[in-house]
């Protein structure tokens, strides 16, 4: 193999793997097309663009994003870095300072020797070592390039964004800041709402307009990205036992739990934006405002910006990538984030984090790293190349596709944090590369 890798696409995937290869004296191309030409869900020039929401969320060992986390820790992960170095306050989970973010990763990677930064469009695959971590949103023209080497490159589904509003716009006497079951601190501002003023706004907001998005159908949005028009479209009740819950939440104007409570988390370290919890959504501009606005706490809101919907394509992995997420027709490429159906900003780092320390192993004739599908790293590699039963379906980290522990801890809680003790310690077991 040559020495240099060029790198498509300077998002959480790309910008990892870059920072993995130059760790380890690997001259990196990396190109991204932003500020030149934009998808319709990037706005910022800067790199790891945080394009939904700006949680990275559980930051627990209970919970295998987790584990993740801190698998990466331990690999020297710059978005790691980045986050806690950013981050906001936001319970239990881990929120990062959206802008603060991006800045963070993209001086990083700008000021290091080993890294030469282009700003244009990639509209063939080059030929030599190659990453492509042009991500969900990549250009008509590449997609072209790609699907003639993955003919099922067809795979694809809908994510949406929350909308954002201005903190002092927020009337708090409507409002109470809290987190659930009191954990943590009272990091996020929640929105009460009672049994009549809830079903008035699901009435209305069933019926909203939507923005036009060809294609566009219900059961092709993704899960885990469901816009909060689609669910209520499910039932009544959907919105109370999914974001709009208000378990463990005490109002303290009442005294007791409200009907319905939206959530408000920080969206940057000075706390002047704060975006609606599980609110992605891709009804019109207008409709936004008229019906979130329906939301006593934000019923004079400044929307500083509205949600949108985008689509995201992936590939069918299993069969097209192995386990170092290399193309089998073609080892020379490799494809790194959410294109190769890791779902997440966090998965799809790890995904970058691997095929940057796989691609320098490879290059530099080390013994490569194969972390063990008993930690999330590797777990989610196995998925990607072969993992899955059934149709393949983009997937977030989560303890189901871990392996598992072999022998019976009592209470799922023990169980996670034994799988994420075992994880963390088999990260580096045997990796050399592991600081």
């Amino acid at each position: 193999m040559t020495k240099d890798v060029v790198i498509i696409g300077a998002g959480l995937a790309g910008s990892e793997c870059a920072w993995q290869l130059a760790r380890r004296h690997i001259p990196v191309k990396l190109i991204d097309m932003k500020p030149e030409n934009y998808s319709q869900a990037h706005h910022s020039p800067l790199f790891a663009e945080l394009v939904c929401s700006n949680s990275l969320r559980s930051n627990e060992l209970s919970n295998a994003v987790g584990l993740l986390k801190e698998e990466m820790r331990r690999m020297d992960s710059l978005i790691m870095e980045s986050a806690d170095a950013t981050k906001v306050p936001a319970g239990g989970a881990l929120a990062v300072d959206r802008d603060g973010f991006s800045r963070y990763i993209t001086e990083k990677l700008e000021m290091d020797p080993y890294v030469t930064v282009e700003h244009r469009e990639v509209t063939e695959i080059p030929e030599g070592n190659v990453i492509i971590a042009s991500g969900p949103l990549t250009s008509d023209s590449l997609a072209e390039s790609i699907q003639s080497m993955c003919p099922e490159f067809s795979l694809h589904f809908f994510d949406a964004v929350a909308p954002i509003v201005s903190a002092e716009t927020i009337d708090m006497s409507s409002a109470f800041l809290a987190s659930r079951y009191d954990k943590g601190t009272p990091d996020y501002i929640n929105c009460p709402m009672n049994e009549q003023e809830y079903k008035d706004f699901i009435r209305e907001l069933v019926s909203a307009e939507e923005a036009e998005t060809h294609g566009f159908e219900d059961s092709k949005v993704f899960e885990g990205c469901m816009p909060v028009e689609v669910m209520a479209r499910r039932g009544e009740d959907t919105l109370r036992f999914g974001p709009m819950k208000p378990v463990g939440l005490t109002d303290p104007h009442t005294g007791k739990e409200a009907y319905a409570i939206v959530q408000l988390r920080k969206d940057n370290l000075s706390g002047t934006m704060y975006n609606l919890v599980g609110f992605q959504t891709h009804l019109t501009w207008p409709e936004q405002k008229r019906i979130f606005s329906m939301i006593p706490a934000l019923k004079n809101a400044e929307f500083v910006r509205y949600g949108v919907m985008h689509r995201n394509t992936y590939i069918d992995s299993p069969g097209h990538l192995d386990r170092y997420y290399r193309l089998i027709s073609d080892p020379r490429i490799r494809f790194a984030g959410q294109m190769t159906g890791v779902e997440g900003y966090i998965e799809s780092a790890a995904s970058g984090m691997l095929v940057g320390i796989e691609t320098a192993a490879e290059i530099l004739g080390l013994e490569q790293a194969d972390f063990p599908s008993t930690t999330a790293i590797g777990a989610l590699a196995a998925y990607i190349s072969g993992g899955s039963i059934g149709p393949f379906q983009p997937m977030n980290v989560n303890f189901g596709i871990i392996d598992p522990l072999g022998y019976r801890v009592k209470g799922k809680r023990n169980k996670n944090l034994e799988l994420s003790k075992r994880g963390i310690i088999q990260t580096c077991t045997g990796n050399s590369q592991c600081d």
